[in-house]
């Protein structure tokens, strides 16, 4: 009986979460601009709701009681009692203040970031910030965890600064010497071989149909999921109803065009999950660090490769005209696209520079939640790693700078980590693929992606949170995470 109450219990928190999910992705993309304090005060209700039922004190004995008769029941209750204590951490009052507090944040984000207005914007991130230390505390006295380390275990089980730390110091200290070096052979590529200008404009319509059709290739099922704008590119809704999110540029559609591959691989991997457990904590993707790896794996180890682009450039051609890009073979393509650069904005960064756009961050967190940074002081702080790690000032530019991103007008704190341990474990799961598919170059130069979306499907997708992030890794590829594979991924794309 009382496997069967939490069975129920599951169900109506799967409805709530999808309630949430489409209103938020609904106030991201459609919601009249009028609409943003209603749809705040009814969010902060349905969260409440939501924690309420979420943390009931009876769902204690119920897990207790439990009595599970197979494999999959048993993992679903370790991984329900694991959430039902990261839940109880809050209490309900405090998740209501947060999610009203931060949905405000991110709607005045939305409108000061797009004129830098720094100074109008600062007070309401510092009250996000005070209450992302509140939740801190309260989630390590509940965990027995250091505040930091409290807030990565929402995105990634298991991930800590004492391990996390050494590992960033030492991809931080490869990237510083290993971008010049790129920099170094790209231009001595690009006096060979002179690098061309895109041919914009692209109509906006047109680079539409083009993401449409890419995302169709590579496995995109439109029937449980759409394509919309907003400011900021995200996937999010549910697993039966995927929102995707793009932005677009009339003179550059390959920004658009990889910010869509890389949100289908998170759509993927939500796609694929166990439909038979998605009302449970066991059918949930595990973590963000393996979200980002199934993203970067389409954006980085795929559609960036030269296989990639013989499928890829005739749908171009086809959806913006065969004049798009005349004269262009697919080494001008892999220019443009594995272009490296020292850029200020993180979503828009290759492959080399990204993880110490992620690293800043990482850093500038952890001393914002200790106390040891304090709201007014970030953007001088900012600037002073930027400009160690990139060579490029933000001084002057805070809407490049730290109003880029969205995460911390919605106190997601501890979030930014999972990027470069995505980008790493991405890495090592092309690895393993092709030992376990010979030919796997040969099908995606074909555009046939069915064995590469089988194997993450039986090795990733449909595991859901059976196991931790590390089990995880190494029930996929065979081995534990091992950041050199993305360091030898990275020195073949663009070393000597």
């Amino acid at each position: 009986m009382s496997f069967e109450k939490l069975d129920q219990l599951g169900r109506r928190l799967e409805a709530l979460e999808h309630a949430l999910s489409i209103l938020g992705a609904d106030e991201a993309t459609h919601m009249a601009v009028g609409g943003g304090e209603k749809r705040a005060e009814a969010m902060a209700n349905l969260a409440g709701m939501y924690h309420a039922q979420s943390t009931a004190p009876e769902i204690a004995e119920w897990i207790e009681a439990a009595q599970p008769h197979t494999e999959d029941q048993q993992l679903a209750l370790a991984e329900f009692r694991r959430q039902y204590l990261n839940a109880t951490c809050l209490p309900t009052e405090f998740v209501e203040r947060k999610t009203a507090a931060t949905m405000r944040s991110e709607q005045l984000w939305r409108e000061l970031r797009a004129v830098g207005d720094w100074d109008s914007y600062l007070p309401a991130l510092e009250g996000v910030v005070e209450l992302v230390r509140e939740e801190a505390r309260l989630r390590a006295d509940a965990l027995k965890l250091a505040p930091y380390d409290a807030l990565m275990e929402q995105y990634d089980p298991g991930n800590r600064t004492a391990t996390l730390n050494p590992v960033f110091a030492d991809l931080k200290t490869f990237l510083k010497e290993f971008v010049p070096e790129a920099l170094e052979v790209q231009e001595r590529r690009h006096q060979r071989r002179p690098r061309r200008d895109l041919n914009g404009p692209y109509p906006i319509e047109h680079q539409r149909e083009l993401g449409l059709a890419a995302m169709r290739a590579v496995g995109f099922d439109f029937t449980h999921g759409s394509l919309a704008v907003s400011h900021h590119p995200f996937c999010g809704g549910v697993p039966t109803d995927v929102r995707m999110t793009t932005r677009y540029r009339t003179d550059d559609f390959l920004s658009s065009l990889m910010g869509v591959l890389h949100e289908t691989g998170h759509a993927l991997y939500e796609q694929g999950l166990p439909k038979e457990w998605s009302h449970w904590p066991l059918g949930k993707a595990r973590g963000m660090g393996i979200h980002e790896s199934q993203s970067l794996f389409v954006e980085m180890q795929l559609a960036r490769s030269p296989e990639f682009w013989h499928f890829m450039l005739p749908l171009v051609q086809l959806h913006l005209g065969r004049n798009a890009l005349p004269g262009w073979d697919i080494e001008d393509v892999l220019s443009e696209v594995n272009h490296v650069e020292r850029g200020y904005i993180r979503v828009d960064a290759d492959e080399v520079t990204y993880p110490l756009h992620v690293i800043l961050r990482y850093e500038l967190e952890q001393d914002l939640v200790a106390g040891k940074l304090e709201v007014s002081q970030i953007p001088e702080a900012w600037d002073a790693k930027m400009t160690e790690y990139l060579g490029i000032s933000t001084i002057n530019d805070p809407k490049d700078g730290p109003m880029q991103d969205v995460h911390w007008p919605g106190g997601a704190f501890g979030y930014f980590p999972s990027y470069t341990l995505g980008a790493m474990i991405a890495a090592q799961q092309w690895a393993a693929l092709e030992k376990a598919q010979p030919n796997l170059r040969d099908s995606v130069r074909k555009g046939d992606f069915t064995g590469i979306n089988a194997w993450r499907a039986e090795q990733i997708w449909s595991q859901g949170s059976r196991w931790s992030t590390p089990d995880l890794i190494t029930r996929a590829t065979g081995e534990p995470l091992n950041p050199a594979y993305f360091k030898a991924h990275l020195r073949r794309r663009y070393g000597d």
